[in-house]
């Protein structure tokens, strides 16, 4: 066991676990009072039913064994045989506890799209099986050995497609099959704490830091080069959209530009351990600014009701920053990639490879969410009923109140 690495793995390892509470945080602060501590549930239950299926069947599906580089099989399910450490000398069930916490965040995301109308049930039965046969699925594909995005050439360091992607696409399709809300604000009127979701949105910034340095793997360059770009991203994300809220309507707001830092930092995600300072910048700032016309797009002309912003930041920010990759990855950067970016080597396949990439991440989410969606459609409503989503789900479906009067 290499003692550096190993703690290294343990620190980051926590640092992710810190995502998910903290997107919770971020969510409930974004939504009515009235829904505050449902939203927070409903982010949060991912770690009590996603850690047990990444434990039973999902890392062993991601990561052992291979079928046609789709998917793994079940011979290390329940952990079985999973012992020692792998070759930068960390154990490898720290490992599975660090991809884990990938797997937590992933299916975190997907609640943002849904909140204040969603069943809990219906949520958590949706993401226990969104967990199986999507995250593991694409987690084998882009970041197991014989996947095969992986063994093409394809590119996704820390997540974008794995994670951001695909959980921006299962947002979409729960929009859609859900429904909106009946009670439709603006998020800046429906917010009612926007300091409790500024403190959530720096915590899951802190926490991303482990998320992208972490994928490394191990103490090195590549691991430093992550940590680096990924704050010098958030903060030409953060003055991108605030620069953009001012020329689109002179007022700059808190929560656009936690969007536009949330922004940035999904768009390098795919590519901090394979991109510079300079392209980290223009990263950033490209990602705010496709996420903020995005969900001008998604909300105001296509009137979906992504609630918080899923697929807008997290399914767009993600498409872009796995395209960038495409076009700024070095070998200056990581001398172990076979193709550099079109703007480096003039050389499209790179570029061809992260297109290809995009569009199977997003396919597989989007069909196999539908199908989740749908079969429990049959067995239940996937939405409360209207007395109890005009109430308001924290005293409906829990019996609490964020806020005593």
């Amino acid at each position: 066991m290499d003692a550096i690495n190993t703690l290294f793995i343990m620190l980051c390892s926590l640092l992710v676990l810190l995502m998910t509470p903290s997107l919770a945080m971020f969510y409930s602060g974004l939504v009515q009072a009235k829904n505050a501590l449902n939203t927070i549930m409903n982010c949060f239950i991912v770690f009590g039913l996603v850690s047990f299926t990444w434990i039973f069947v999902g890392f062993s599906l991601a990561y052992e064994g291979d079928y046609l580089g789709i998917i793994g099989d079940l011979s290390a399910a329940f952990l079985n045989g999973v012992n020692g450490v792998n070759a930068n000398g960390v154990p490898q069930l720290l490992n599975v506890i660090f991809q884990m916490m990938f797997a937590l965040i992933a299916s975190a995301v997907i609640t943002g799209s849904l909140v204040g109308r969603v069943k809990l049930s219906v949520l958590a039965i949706f993401l226990i099986f969104w967990s199986i046969l999507v995250y593991a699925i694409l987690a084998h594909m882009i970041w197991d050995e014989q996947g095969f995005l992986l063994t093409r050439g394809g590119l996704d360091f820390a997540g974008g497609g794995v994670v951001h992607i695909s959980a921006g696409t299962a947002g979409l399709i729960g929009v859609l099959m859900v429904g909106a809300r009946k009670e439709i604000a603006h998020i800046s009127e429906q917010a009612h704490s926007i300091p409790y979701a500024f403190l959530g949105g720096i915590l899951l910034f802190i926490g991303w830091l482990g998320f992208n340095s972490g994928s490394a793997g191990k103490v090195d360059e590549i691991a430093v080069n992550a940590f680096i770009v990924t704050i010098i991203s958030a903060s030409s994300g953060y003055i991108a959209w605030i620069c953009m809220e001012i020329l689109n309507k002179q007022k700059p707001s808190i929560l656009g530009s936690l969007s536009g830092l949330v922004a940035g930092l999904v768009g390098i995600t795919p590519g901090c351990g394979y991109v510079g300072i300079a392209a980290s910048i223009i990263i950033g700032a490209s990602t705010a600014i496709v996420c903020f016309w995005g969900l001008i797009v998604i909300k105001y002309k296509l009137k979906l009701d992504d609630s918080l912003d899923a697929f807008s930041l997290h399914g767009f920010g993600g498409i872009w920053g796995a395209l960038c990759v495409g076009l700024f990855a070095t070998k200056e950067i990581n001398p172990s990639i076979e193709f550099e970016g079109l703007f480096v080597s003039f050389n499209p396949h790179l570029l061809l490879e992260q297109i290809m990439g995009v569009v199977v991440c997003f396919g597989v989410s989007a069909i196999i969410s539908f199908v989740i969606f749908k079969v429990i459609s049959y067995f239940t409503p996937l939405r409360v009923d209207s007395e109890h989503e005009s109430l308001g789900l924290d005293a409906s479906l829990h019996g609490e109140s964020a806020y005593k009067r």
